[in-house]
């Protein structure tokens, strides 16, 4: 969820933005969001609303847009995200994570970018900060006079930022881009001076001397012409400066190589106040330890350099010598985004002694982004930047612990004979040596905690960083490491990799194409790497065909290998140092059919028990091997689940997740409709799981199975593809109770797929129930032709089957198709029969269903007081405790009805509202809409009508 302030206000969410309405009620939302977690007055919310006089009614205008705003962010479920819109009195206040607001996020990356000693990373901050922008600030709100001062605001601190941002790629040299930047706003505030100011210097510098004197002259003549004023001091001295050619010498000073063989420079005079002031420019652009211009640098960097005459100040010694130690590899190619990662491991570098641990999945660039962040930072370590790969995952064996401080100490100077011959020793002269020294030290591809501690670093301003597989929380425990988790790349970012191999022009000839090969890799930089480089490898080949291969699922590992470097290559390396538990679990997590699993479902792959497969899913997750999506649930990613696939797990597993998605669909089914008989008898060659999920009540099991649809969808698919026909139809079957909870939610496809299991599996039975299920679904979705096919097979096929209570299900469908289509005496005739067949076999359940549908039919026939006294006698079967909440609801509505149509509207509406509060308490939208629309047909009131909108907004949004 994301609170939007700069462009229109908004409140985004993962299924689209919310629909906010009419301008007050967005002006009403700024100013709350202008001041989260502080309770705004209604007469400050008054004045934003209104410019003169506000109508005699506004604060009943402001509650009753605080009330449709409190039901959009429930429809939005924004309690999941800390949000909560509060009344305080006379005040409003919304409560937030202030990190979901993009006024706020702006605000904090521009402060963070302002603190950087680099340029580079002041530049990817300013841009992810400038990036939040949509548009101008509080679009769409109402222009009242307090809301245009705080839009103002918020622009005049973009304009900052843009700024900054031109000054950062000054000081990287890139005045051409900084220019560019400056052009786009000047263009649109061309009476802002500091803009223009800085443009016309940045054009100086970039050698466009014709275009820096001719947008001056433009801007002065606007100046006079709009405001009557001659250009200020800033604006005046940067014409000046251009005039004599002359440049900033901070930002200059980028850009004018150094040369060993320029002379001497003359003696200069003493520094004046606007000279200093540019050598500080200069330093803070990263030029060097000292302030100094590269040609002074280079003549301090003569073999004789001539004395400095008396009376000129001497440039002060750097205070510390260039670093002489560095071990690090080569800045990596290619390396594109991660700025949020970068930022995060700056911050995780800040501090006394820190330990940066950067973790995850193999392939996901871990090493590359330390790499990429140590050259960038080179300069904040003068006292030497050391590099070792401890080959955790390697094929050639992890190096002895002698061996890499012995390479740490030569690198700092020890004299080979110097170096103690135990590791215990060497470890100890290593820290002694590092403790004056502001040193970086890079641990790449540990294993373990205990692989690291050794080598870590005495000095309190030494920074460790520490990659791994791993979590290595022993190193998180003992050394206060801050971890830095590294996930797969974004799709721009994915496709902005690509471009850096393949160019800029092939990439965007076939974006979509290029979009789709970043899914195909999921994202993960390694994978990427390697499809770029086969593409690479023929430049002819559009990405599209490498796309066409790599969708075939049996062949993209193999795709994605090329000489000794692959996903598949990675991935081996890290199962082979698994426990045997885990690699055990791992092999079979490849046979589930779903995208999840919880420790039952591993469980049952594995041939194991719940608490063996919780560790050794807790294993696989340290390793990044799974991926932990809430409690007890986990997911891989497509690669690695690939990966598995194709690991040896006997022929078994498949059957026992099908088996384990049964039984647990079936202990479901029990919890959420209590006393139901079970819709199916177990196969013969059932394989029990050797534990089940248990659910303590019906919230427990409808919250299961929603969570589970996607993946019993995906087991009913894998057992039809095996061929495992009984399976398939019984998964689908088990899903009846959330089919009959959420009817609208698209079964059919599902259905048709039980029913094709049912007829291969000759099960009659079984035929009868699916057909009768399916019918009722297509006959709610207004399929009433189509679903009368399966509904008049139904009842017959049951009473083949010896099935009355089947039969007696299939009947009540089809009463319901049957009066859709105008014969309501013989939907009534068949819901009779229907609660006969079912008090014959004591299914009371069954009963009940019938007698309501049947009381329903004599409603639709005004027939009010034998609708009544069936649905008390439905009532009445059972005590109120014992029937379910869907039909407490379903025939209190109509008991309500009926009292309505008797007269007795006073009794009636207590009825009605007694079913809309259960409804509404269960979360039972379609028996909220049913009973509120009933009680709306008799009451105007207007609490009613916002209880039936949210329950329709809902019921609408499953749709």
């Amino acid at each position: 969820m994301e609170f939007r302030l700069l462009g229109a206000v908004s409140v985004a969410t993962e299924v689209g933005v919310l629909p906010l309405g009419p301008a007050k009620r967005r002006s009403l939302l700024a100013a709350l969001l202008l001041r989260p977690n502080h309770p705004v007055p209604v007469d400050q919310l008054t004045d934003a609303l209104w410019d003169h006089e506000p109508p005699p009614r506004a604060r009943g205008v402001i509650q009753g847009h605080v009330s449709r705003l409190r039901v959009l962010l429930d429809t939005a479920d924004a309690d999941m995200y800390g949000v909560e819109l509060l009344t305080q009195g006379t005040a409003y206040v919304l409560r937030m994570p202030e990190s979901l607001l993009d006024a706020h996020r702006f605000e904090e990356l521009v402060t963070l970018a302002r603190s950087q000693r680099a340029p580079e990373d002041a530049v990817a901050m300013y841009q992810e900060a400038l990036s939040l922008w949509q548009g101008p600030a509080l679009t769409g709100a109402f222009p009242s006079q307090p809301l245009q001062a705080a839009a103002q605001a918020l622009e005049e601190l973009r304009l900052a930022s843009v700024e900054s941002l031109a000054t950062a790629y000054s000081r990287m040299g890139e005045h051409a881009r900084a220019a560019a930047v400056l052009r786009a706003e000047a263009s649109v505030h061309p009476l802002r001076e500091s803009l223009s100011a800085a443009l016309v210097r940045e054009l100086q510098r970039a050698g466009r001397r014709s275009e820096a004197l001719d947008w001056f002259h433009r801007t002065r003549r606007l100046l006079a012409d709009e405001l009557g004023v001659d250009p200020g001091r800033e604006l005046a001295d940067a014409y000046t400066d251009v005039l004599r050619g002359e440049e900033d010498g901070g930002a200059a000073s980028t850009q004018r190589p150094a040369s060993v063989s320029a002379p001497a420079p003359a003696p200069a005079p003493a520094p004046t106040s606007a000279s200093t002031s540019s050598s500080t420019s200069g330093s803070g652009a990263g030029a060097g330890p000292t302030a100094a211009s590269p040609s002074t640098a280079a003549a301090a960097s003569a073999p004789a350099s001539p004395p400095v005459p008396s009376g000129v100040p001497a440039q002060p010694p750097p205070p510390f010598p260039s670093p002489t130690v560095d071990l690090l590899p080569r800045m990596p190619r290619g390396f594109h985004g991660r700025a949020a990662e970068l930022t995060a491991l700056s911050r995780a570098a800040a501090g006394e002694a820190p330990v940066c641990l950067v973790t995850g999945p193999a392939g996901v660039g871990k090493t590359a982004l330390v790499a990429h962040w140590a050259h960038r930072n080179r300069e904040q370590f003068p006292g030497g930047l050391l590099y070792a790969d401890l080959r955790g995952f390697s094929d050639t064996g992890e190096p002895a612990l002698l061996e890499v401080l012995r390479e740490f100490l030569l690198a700092l100077g020890v004299a080979p004979r110097r170096i103690p011959e135990s590791a215990g020793g060497a470890s100890a002269l290593f820290r002694s040596l590092c403790a004056d020294r502001r040193l970086l030290v890079v641990l790449d591809n540990a294993r373990e905690s205990a692989q690291v501690r050794e080598l870590l670093p005495g000095g309190a301003e030494c920074v460790t960083v520490v990659t791994s597989r791993y979590r290595l929380r022993g190193l998180i425990a003992s050394d206060a490491a801050r971890p830095v988790p590294l996930d797969v790349l974004e799709p721009e970012d994915s496709t902005a990799l690509l471009a850096a191999v393949l160019g800029q022009e092939r990439v965007l000839a076939e974006e979509v194409a290029a979009r789709h090969l970043a899914e195909l890799c999921g994202g993960l930089p390694l994978a990427l790497r390697v499809a770029a480089a086969r593409l690479a490898d023929q430049p002819d080949w559009p990405l599209s065909a490498m796309n066409a291969e790599l969708s075939d699922e049996s062949r993209r590992l193999n795709l994605l290998d090329v000489e000794d470097t692959g996903v598949r290559a990675a991935l081996r390396l890290t199962v082979r140092r698994l426990p045997d538990d885990a690699a055990h679990h791992f092999a079979h997590l490849g046979q589930h059919p779903g995208t999840h699993v919880d420790r039952y479902a591993a469980a049952a792959l594995a041939g194991t028990d719940p608490d063996a497969a919780g560790a050794a899913l807790d294993k696989l997750t340290a390793a990044h091997l799974v991926i932990r999506t809430a409690p007890d649930r986990w997911t891989l990613h497509d690669l690695v689940r690939l990966y598995a696939r194709g690991l040896e797990a006997g022929p078994d597993a498949l059957v026992r997740g099908l088996d384990h998605s049964v039984a647990t669909a079936l202990a479901a089914a029990d919890a959420a409709e209590p006393g139901d008989e079970s819709c199916f008898t177990l196969p013969t060659d059932f394989r029990p799981p050797q534990a089940t999920r248990e659910f303590a009540d019906r919230e427990q099991a409808m919250a299961w199975y929603a969570a589970e649809r996607d993946d019993l969808t995906l087991a009913a698919s894998a057992a039809r593809a095996a061929g495992l026909h009984g399976r398939t139809w019984r998964i689908v079957l088990a899903l009846w109770p959330q089919i009959v909870w959420r009817v609208r939610d698209d079964w059919a496809p599902l259905l048709r797929t039980a029913l094709d299991a049912a007829q291969a599996d000759g099960d009659a039975r079984a035929e009868s129930r699916v057909r009768a299920l399916l019918g009722w679904v297509l006959t709610e979705e207004g399929r009433t032709s189509e679903a009368l096919t399966h509904l008049e097979a139904a009842p017959l096929l049951a009473a083949q089957a010896g099935d009355r209570r089947g039969e007696a299900t299939a009947l009540i469908n089809l009463s319901l198709a049957q009066s859709e289509l105008g014969s309501p005496e013989e939907a009534a005739e068949g819901c009779a029969l229907a609660a006969e067949l079912a008090h014959s076999v004591g299914d009371r359940n069954t009963e009940r269903l019938a007698l309501y549908h049947l009381a329903r039919h004599r409603l639709d026939a005004r027939e009010w007081r034998p609708a009544f006294e069936t649905a008390v006698a439905a009532l009445d079967l059972d005590s109120p405790s014992e029937a379910s909440a869907a039909a407490r609801v379903l025939l209190r509505t109509v008991i309500g009805e009926a009292l309505l149509g008797m007269g007795d509207e006073t009794e009636g509406i207590r009825r009605l509202e007694s079913a809309a509060r259960e409804a509404e308490s269960s979360g039972y939208d379609d028996g909220a809409v049913r009973a509120l629309g009933a009680l709306l047909r008799v009451s105007a009131d207007a609490g009613l009508q916002a209880r039936y909108d949210t329950a329709m907004v809902r019921l609408m949004a499953r749709a």
